[in-house]
C-alpha cells in the first residue's frame, strides 16, 4: 500500500458519511413533522420520527448556557486529537483508517448541525412495545427506548467500536527484543 493509501481511506470514508448523514437529515426535516411524525419501519422496535437535541449525547448539557463554546473546543480537539491519531497509523492499516474516519464524520456531521441550527437533528428511534419487556424497562430505567440518534452518532459508535475490536483482537504485541546475553563470570585461568 502507498504511503498515501490510508489518509485516501480516510477521506473517502469520512466524506461519505458526512453526505450520508447532511442527506438523511435534510430528508428528515422535510418529510417528518418536528416531534409529531413518525415512520414505523420495523412496528413496535424501529422508526424514523424528527428530533433536536441541543445537548450532547442523550441530551447532556442542553441548558447549560455555553454548551456552543464547549461543543466547539471538544470538536476542534476531537479532530486534531483524530488527524493525530491517522499520521501515526500504520501506512497499510485500513481498518483504523475507516474507524478514525468514522468517528471524524461523526464528529463533523454534527459540528455542522450545532452551527447551522444550533441543535442536532435526530431521527432514528429503537424502543419496545413487547409489554413485558417493556415493563423492565420502565422499571429499571423509567424509559422504553433509547434517545433518538442519526448516522453520525452511529459512525461514532461503529467507529469507536472498529477500535476496540482492534484492540481487543488485532493488535499485535510489539515484540521485545531479546536481552544479549550476559558476559560469563571471569572464572579461574585455564592453562
Amino acid at each position: 500500500m502507498t504511503k498515501t493509501a490510508k489518509f485516501k481511506v480516510f477521506a473517502w470514508w469520512t466524506v461519505i458519511l458526512i453526505i450520508a448523514d447532511q442527506a438523511t437529515k435534510i430528508w428528515v426535516t422535510m418529510n417528518i413533522p418536528y416531534g409529531r411524525g413518525e415512520i414505523v419501519l420495523i412496528p413496535d422496535f424501529l422508526s424514523f420520527v424528527h428530533a433536536r437535541n441541543t445537548g450532547a449525547a442523550m441530551g447532556m448539557l442542553a441548558t447549560f448556557e455555553y454548551r456552543m463554546h464547549v461543543f466547539a473546543v471538544f470538536t476542534v480537539v476531537a479532530l486534531v486529537v483524530l488527524f493525530q491519531m491517522l499520521v501515526q497509523l500504520p501506512d497499510d492499516d485500513r481498518f483504523q483508517a475507516i474507524g478514525l474516519g468514522m468517528i471524524t464524520s461523526g464528529a463533523v456531521g454534527n459540528a455542522i448541525d450545532r452551527v447551522h441550527k444550533q441543535s442536532v437533528t435526530d431521527f432514528i428511534r429503537v424502543y419496545t412495545e413487547h409489554p413485558e419487556l417493556k415493563a423492565w424497562l420502565l422499571e429499571n430505567f423509567r424509559t422504553h427506548e433509547w434517545p433518538s440518534f442519526n448516522v453520525a452518532d452511529a459512525a461514532i459508535v461503529c467507529g469507536l467500536g472498529m477500535f476496540m475490536i482492534h484492540w481487543l483482537f488485532l493488535e499485535k504485541d510489539e515484540e521485545v527484543p531479546p536481552a544479549p546475553p550476559a558476559d560469563p563470570l571471569p572464572g579461574p585461568e585455564v592453562s
